[in-house]
């Protein structure tokens, strides 16, 4: 990764230097004549610099931001797993509890004289469900990283939302339809489903996360103070992190 930024940031500095106008300082002409060409030579340079400066910077956002998002994915993932070890444990205890009860269990009588349909513990209707919140989220996450239907990502995320808000899932869902608004440019939606991670939930780690889009949202729709306000907020409350590198990258742009 770094061996490729490094060369496009030395082509684009090839190209810049190229583009550059040079003009030949001897020959005739007066001083001032040679000091004016000696000052377009300069602010030329000058110009480049900059432009080489800010591709570089441009160059090192992505870089941080992919990187921030690799650890993102990778949390995640530890996070599903530990979720999903969880549940298999407790499919496990119930199917054991449920074999040792059985022989002993009888079925119970209708006031008609037939049997009723076997009721199921709420412990074994708490995992389906589980399984079930487990299996939508993951299929929205494929919808985006495997199958890449960003549209009908968001749909999934949506509803995901909506059917279960208490599910541990539910700050992760939010901030990926965040995303996937904010990449269609449908903003104010995108700031939305950002501000319920950032206000619901205080310990999600896709809070930094979601503060900094919230603070890229603002500065496209030309609030630079609110920019600022939500970049430094990052930098103070996840000092070191992936998210704080790249607010700071934005708040020295501005």
């Amino acid at each position: 990764m770094k061996k490729t930024v490094l060369l496009v940031a030395m082509l684009a500095a090839g190209q810049a230097f190229a583009a550059a106008p040079v003009e030949d300082l001897g020959g005739g002409g007066s001083l001032d004549e040679r000091i004016a060409k000696l000052e377009r030579i300069l602010k030329a340079k000058q110009q480049t610099d900059f432009d080489m400066q800010r591709r570089l910077d441009a160059l090192q956002q992505e870089v941080l931001d992919l990187r921030g998002l690799t650890e993102q994915q990778n949390y995640q993932i530890n996070q599903m797993l530990e979720r999903q070890r969880k549940l298999y444990e407790e499919i496990a205890s119930l199917s054991s509890g449920a074999a040792k009860v059985q022989p002993q269990a009888q079925a119970p009588v209708s006031a008609a004289g037939g049997a009723s349909k076997p009721v199921i513990s709420d412990g074994t209707v708490a995992v389906e469900a589980s399984l079930n919140e487990t299996a939508s989220y993951e299929q929205a996450i494929n919808l985006v990283l495997k199958e890449r239907k960003y549209d009908e990502a968001i749909a999934a995320f949506r509803s995901f939302v909506k059917k279960y808000p208490g599910s541990n899932y539910t700050d992760n869902a939010n901030y990926w339809l965040g995303q996937l608004l904010y990449n269609k440019n449908e903003l104010d939606e995108a700031r939305g489903a950002f501000t319920v991670v950032v206000e619901k939930y205080p310990d999600s780690s896709k809070r930094g996360d979601s503060l900094v889009k919230l603070g890229l949202i603002a500065e496209k729709k030309g609030d630079t103070v609110g920019a600022k306000n939500l970049y430094r907020k990052v930098i103070k409350e996840y000092a070191n992190s992936a998210a704080a590198r790249i607010a700071q990258q934005q708040l020295n742009a501005l």
